[in-house]
């Protein structure tokens, strides 16, 4: 039987050890212990991370984070290490992600299998080796420009934030997301985590790093107002991001994205993505049910 043990500071090397056994599904993990170290006093990024021992060897891991979600990585020990880390943390779970299939099992674990969701999906995993990236003509000619956003640009990155969230994720508009999406965005600002394209003098499309490495880098948030689509927007701008990660020295890029949102993987394919084979697995709960 595996030896249970809740992370502390000290434990950075054999959780990172482990993780990159299984990095393409461990983003989330690996950047926030790195933005926010083993220590969970409830600051973003931060969590409580309960880990299963063999041998000295981390074998398996879940985390359950400031924002009420958990995170998975336990190809082996999955109920020892989710039901240790919620009763651990104290929190509640506003929702699941990790391995799809490790992510369907810890509903289960949790007794939530039949909670209302806002969203819960198998999704496809998508991987670029960077020096393979393919540069859209629009950015390659600079009739579209890829920047930071600028401070009086950041209000309407918070509408666009909201509408994100609730067409893909299918949450509510209520002062809670517009909260919480302000905080998103300036979190973004300050990280130098998030760009804009420019057509002209407008704003017309979004792309973010929901994580990031020195060596990967993990794209979300990607948002184009709809009467702005089918101009080949979202793609200038995950691109530009790109670019900027590379001259960075960042090697490779991850993204998910749902099965029957084939236009968006129609638009990651045109910049040289593939498809994996592995499915990551979210699930994000009702909110009175979290």
């Amino acid at each position: 039987m595996p030896t249970l043990k809740t992370l502390q500071p000290g434990d950075e090397v054999s959780l990172e050890a482990f993780l990159l056994q299984h990095a393409d599904t461990s983003m989330f993990l690996r950047s926030n212990w790195r933005a926010a170290g083993l220590l969970d006093e409830g600051a973003r990024f931060q969590g409580t991370y309960v880990a299963a021992y063999l041998d000295e060897s981390i074998v398996a891991v879940a985390a359950h984070f400031w924002n009420g979600m958990i995170i998975v990585q336990a190809p082996v020990y999955l109920p020892e290490v989710v039901q240790a880390v919620v009763a651990q943390s104290g929190r509640a779970i506003s929702g699941i992600s990790g391995p799809a299939a490790q992510v369907e099992a810890t509903k289960s674990i949790l007794g939530l299998s039949n909670t209302p969701t806002q969203l819960d999906e198998h999704e496809i995993l998508f991987s670029l080796a960077l020096r393979d990236l393919q540069i859209p003509e629009a950015l390659a000619s600079a009739k579209v420009q890829c920047r930071l956003p600028h401070p009086e640009e950041l209000e309407l990155l918070i509408e666009w934030c909201v509408a994100y969230n609730v067409e893909a994720l299918g949450k509510t508009d209520t002062p809670s997301l517009r909260l919480a999406c302000d905080r998103i965005i300036e979190a973004h600002q300050d990280m130098r985590m998030h760009w804009v394209l420019v057509a002209g003098d407008t704003l017309v499309s979004y792309s973010a790093f929901n994580a990031s490495l020195p060596d990967i880098v993990q794209i979300g948030g990607v948002w184009t107002p709809p009467a702005l689509r089918g101009k080949g927007y979202a793609k200038s701008v995950v691109a530009g991001s790109l670019l900027e990660a590379r001259s960075l020295l960042v090697k490779r890029a991850i993204l998910f994205t749902g099965h029957n949102n084939q236009a968006a993987q129609a638009v990651y394919q045109q910049i040289g993505f593939l498809s994996t084979g592995e499915k990551y697995g979210l699930v994000l709960f009702e909110e009175t049910q979290a």
